[in-house]
């Protein structure tokens, strides 16, 4: 049951990605994408949390709130930080390094928890993780130059998603469900990017008609296509989200976070895959020995 949650997890959180991705291709503004996607996605925890009658300890335990303000910065910073760390490098690099995060979650599972690993499941792992950088290799016969901001934006959002991967499996080890930690998390980033809206729109508001500075109030403001393109695509990124890391908190509930971990970071290649297929992007040899490697993986996992 934990390895279909695994699966379910990384399948349902790669096509929030996709989503995403979706939206910058459409010119979508990120602070409404991600506004929209925490809206959605607090939504869906706090009817998952009402559901299975978890909701109200989000309301009563300080520790859901602790937990939810750590995880949600994780999760908040991390996506804004990758969003940058788009604007200086590919895509296609991009997503599968900073899911390399969960090489930190495989370490807490079984350095911290002792959780065990057979050879196969190690195995499985392993091919995993290849996948994931396999995925991120183009064949150029020059060397591309990254701009040093996007090494530092992709090593920060690698920290920081750790955070939210491994803060949900330390939850779970002190007995806090994951739904409401989640709905606290959701909700608490959703607040904080309403607040970069609202605060954007005064700073733009506030510039007036001074024609010395139209220049900069041009600037400013987002317009009316990438604010609804990235609210419609963020809503629904943000109930894909709120599935996947469902999933993926029942998976650590049930499995093992040094096996569930890895199958979630897969998540990665269903943006690849929707590339391909909607975009027509081509992919290489090393990448689509990936895909085959991702397959392998689980079932070495599942043996």
């Amino acid at each position: 049951m934990w390895f279909a949650a695994a699966v379910g997890s990384a399948l349902l959180f790669g096509l929030a990605g996709w989503w995403m991705k979706v939206s910058q291709m459409q010119g979508g503004s990120s602070v409404y994408l991600f506004l929209g996607l925490y809206f959605s996605g607090a939504a869906g925890f706090a009817v998952n949390g009402a559901v299975d009658g978890t909701l109200g300890a989000a309301w009563t335990d300080p520790r859901v709130w602790a937990a939810g303000l750590l995880i949600g910065a994780g999760s908040a910073l991390g996506n804004a930080l990758f969003m940058k760390a788009l604007a200086y490098g590919p895509a296609s690099l991009t997503s599968p390094l900073t899911n390399m995060n969960i090489i930190l979650v495989i370490a807490l599972g079984t350095f911290v928890y002792d959780e065990p690993l057979t050879s196969a499941e190690l195995a499985g792992v392993l091919l995993l993780l290849i996948a994931i950088v396999l995925i991120s290799i183009k064949r150029s016969g020059a060397k591309t130059r990254l701009n040093p901001r996007w090494h530092l934006f992709v090593s920060l959002s690698i920290l920081l998603f750790a955070l939210r991967n491994g803060g949900l499996k330390v939850t779970d080890a002190i007995g806090l469900h994951g739904s409401p930690v989640l709905f606290a998390a959701y909700l608490l980033s959703f607040i904080g990017f309403a607040w970069i809206a609202v605060r954007d729109r005064s700073r733009i508001h506030s510039l007036g008609g001074l024609q010395s500075i139209a220049g900069e109030r041009s600037s400013l403001a987002i317009k009316p296509h990438a604010a609804s393109a990235g609210l419609k695509w963020g809503l629904i990124a943000g109930l894909f989200s709120y599935a996947g890391l469902q999933l993926y908190a029942a998976a650590l509930q049930m499995g093992q976070a040094n096996i569930a971990g890895p199958i979630f970071a897969a998540n990665s290649l269903v943006v690849a895959a929707g590339s391909i297929l909607v975009y027509r992007e081509r992919l290489q040899t090393l990448q689509w020995s990936a895909f085959a490697l991702m397959f392998a993986g689980l079932i070495l996992v599942r043996l």
